[in-house]
């Protein structure tokens, strides 16, 4: 059988300190537990060597008989057997070292040949403490209208075959990620559950251009209005208003219709403006009266 490198399954240097070996092992152990990797014989496999890591690099005696003898490990028993008898007066002192396995029903059966043989099997610790790890965050994308993202409202989704009833924000932007606090997956052992992020998808199929809490919008106006000014009807998302258009507008002249725009996110009441560009429309046909006008204006050097 061959030697077992447990502070590389731990990615750790021969120096770690203990508070090093427990920050390593519940990191790892938290990333390969069975409870988060159902159904996956790798991760099975790798979360029972950081135990068994663990239980040599967790142990000062465990440790300290590691490091001495190595990769002798195979006269590890008999080195040990003659130490003890040159000082059999003395016993190995030890310091407890948490162990953060998790559960604590494991048998000498859930460890290596190797461990089995330096170490004779694992030994037996009394009021074994389970560590609580925080469950998996979730992600999800929900796609919205524009229009809905104009209101707030309520919307269930199904994550991980549950039912989740959420409350939306008007205002919610294309991208946009927000947490849902204890929504995601179980905790382990008793911790807490994770969260759960939503990120929107913003589908805009109006006239409109969002920018931010700013709406724009090109707005087609008569060359006559243009010319001699008069009053146009143009919709906005919460219905039709009436703007004066001034006398010799120019094409692309833009107008500011102030909180017309869209929801500042989680401000109640507040909104951005909305910003209108005319775009004069230049007739494709004239009547032959209307041709003999234009050519009548055109000798007064208009």
């Amino acid at each position: 059988m061959d030697f077992i490198d447990y502070y590389k399954v731990l990615g750790l240097s021969k120096g770690a300190s203990e508070k090093e070996i427990k920050k390593a092992y519940r990191k790892m152990a938290r990333k390969y537990h069975p409870d988060l990797n159902p159904n996956d014989k790798e991760a099975e496999k790798k979360f029972k060597q950081i135990n068994e890591a663990n239980e040599v690099l967790g142990d000062p005696e465990k440790r300290k008989k590691y490091d001495q003898y190595g990769k002798d490990w195979e006269h590890a028993e008999a080195f040990e057997e003659a130490r003890k008898q040159r000082s059999r007066s003395s016993a190995f002192g030890r310091e407890g070292f948490e162990d953060y396995r998790y559960g604590g029903g494991e048998t000498a059966g859930d460890f290596s040949d190797f461990f089995n043989a330096m170490f004779g099997g694992r030994s037996q610790r009394s009021q074994r403490r389970q560590v609580k790890f925080r469950g998996q965050d979730f992600n999800a994308e929900l796609q919205l209208g524009l229009m809905d993202a104009y209101t707030t409202h309520k919307q269930t989704l199904t994550v991980n075959n549950r039912k989740i009833r959420i409350t939306i924000p008007a205002g919610v932007e294309d991208g946009q990620t927000i947490k849902i606090a204890g929504h995601g997956g179980a905790g382990v052992n008793g911790g807490p559950n994770g969260d759960l992020y939503i990120t929107f998808s913003i589908v805009n199929n109006t006239a409109f251009k969002r920018e931010g809490e700013n709406l724009y919008k090109t707005e087609e106006i008569p060359l006559i209005k243009a010319v001699l000014g008069g009053e146009i009807t143009i919709s906005t998302l919460t219905g039709v208003v009436k703007l004066k258009v001034k006398p010799n507008t120019q094409n692309g002249t833009k107008v500011k219709l102030k909180g017309k725009g869209f929801p500042k996110y989680k401000k109640d009441g507040q909104f951005g403006d909305l910003f209108v560009t005319y775009s004069v429309k230049i007739p494709t046909y004239l009547t032959p009266r209307q041709k003999e006008l234009f050519e009548e204006l055109e000798k007064t050097n208009l």
